[in-house]
């Protein structure tokens, strides 16, 4: 079990292996007595032209609103954001806006690793265990969506 690198961001009390003297095995997680909750991640700041992709949403629906955005909405770039499993629907998300521009608008691809917070609450809230905290690591894709100045 890893204890969260910035123990500002939880709000649960963290524990790790307990030793009450060195005879007694360190206490470990059982999958079974514990629920987990998965926090939302932490956003980038959210822009008017910031569209953070999701695998719940309809494909057609997201694309929809970005080409809004791009020819409706006035702006000239877009910033396409996708988080792990979306990963590969912003991509196709961005691919396809560039493709019906018949080449217009360009795209600038950005990766980067989000950390991540889980919470593990005791099933019976009864017994003695305590909840606690989780972090991992998931992937991240940044695409800028823009037409070029033209000279």
């Amino acid at each position: 079990m890893t204890e969260p690198r910035n123990p500002s961001m939880s709000s649960i009390p963290q524990t790790g292996p307990a030793h009450t003297d060195s005879s007694s095995p360190a206490v470990e997680m059982d999958p079974v007595e514990y629920t987990l909750r998965k926090r939302l991640p932490r956003k980038l700041p959210k822009r008017r032209n910031d569209v953070y992709v999701n695998m719940k949403t309809d494909f057609r629906a997201q694309l929809a609103r970005c080409q809004k955005l791009l020819e409706g909405g006035g702006h000239r770039e877009i910033c396409v954001h996708g988080l792990g499993l979306a990963i590969n629907r912003a991509i196709n998300i961005a691919l396809q806006l560039q493709a019906s521009s018949q080449g217009a608008l360009q795209l600038a691809a950005n990766t980067s690793t989000v950390e991540l917070v889980d919470d593990l609450e005791p099933e019976d809230p009864d017994e003695a265990g305590e909840p606690m905290t989780r972090t991992r690591n998931n992937s991240a894709i940044h695409i800028k969506v823009f037409y070029p100045d033209a000279q």
